[in-house]
């Protein structure tokens, strides 16, 4: 009798909108947050192994970040999406156990704007080059260790509008950064792989292959 309740409980809590379950979740429905963590945690899941790159880190990034959303929720005013205020959550957490790995890290210079144009332009250019289209498993594995080795605060802003898919003004209010910021680091994480990738092209061009 229980089970079939606790059945249908789940399944009327399945259909409801997501501002309604955040009603019930905020006066202590705890089936109506669990509801919450379905609809949500394969994609902070996801977020958590593209900034941390395992699987352990990401396990636990997803219950801290759940734990923190728990305790948080009567705060959330609704202003953003529940998506996005969970993102925010989320790589707040991947920030600190970035920094507590304490892994040396490729550096940038400041986010001034002078410098992002001058690095910009002494990027060769490799997106024309019909090599891109050789050898697409080596070339995916050197990117996602490129992605690997930017800095936090580059890769976390790369990952959440590049492959994400955010907005700069969404990430802008996540990371409380003003858009030319974000902006900014969009800009300089693309050209440190746009280099790293020239690189691969010009080492292989050199041997000779052909295309």
């Amino acid at each position: 009798w229980y089970n079939k309740t606790m059945e249908q409980k789940s399944k009327a809590l399945a259909v409801l909108k997501e501002n309604e379950l955040i009603e019930r979740a905020k006066n202590k429905d705890h089936a109506a947050f669990e509801e919450l963590v379905k609809r949500n945690q394969a994609r902070i899941y996801n977020l958590g192994l593209k900034l941390l790159g395992n699987k352990e880190d990401a396990a636990d990034l997803l219950q801290e970040t759940f734990i923190n959303a728990y305790y948080a929720l009567p705060k959330f005013e609704g202003k953003s999406a529940f998506s996005t205020w969970l993102y925010r959550i989320a790589t707040n957490n991947a920030f600190m156990k970035m920094r507590k790995k304490k892994i040396p890290l490729v550096r940038f210079e400041s986010d001034r704007e002078d410098s992002e144009q001058r690095y910009f332009t002494d990027v060769p250019d490799w997106s024309n080059d019909p090599r891109a289209h050789l050898k697409n498993e080596e070339l995916k594995v050197l990117l996602e260790k490129s992605v690997d080795s930017l800095p936090g605060k580059y890769k976390t802003i790369f990952v959440l509008h590049d492959i994400e898919g955010f907005s700069i003004e969404e990430i802008s209010k996540m990371l409380d950064l003003s858009v030319p910021a974000v902006k900014s680091r969009i800009h300089r994480s693309r050209m440190f792989l746009r280099d790293k990738l020239s690189q691969y092209f010009q080492l292989h061009a050199g041997q000779g292959i052909r295309v």
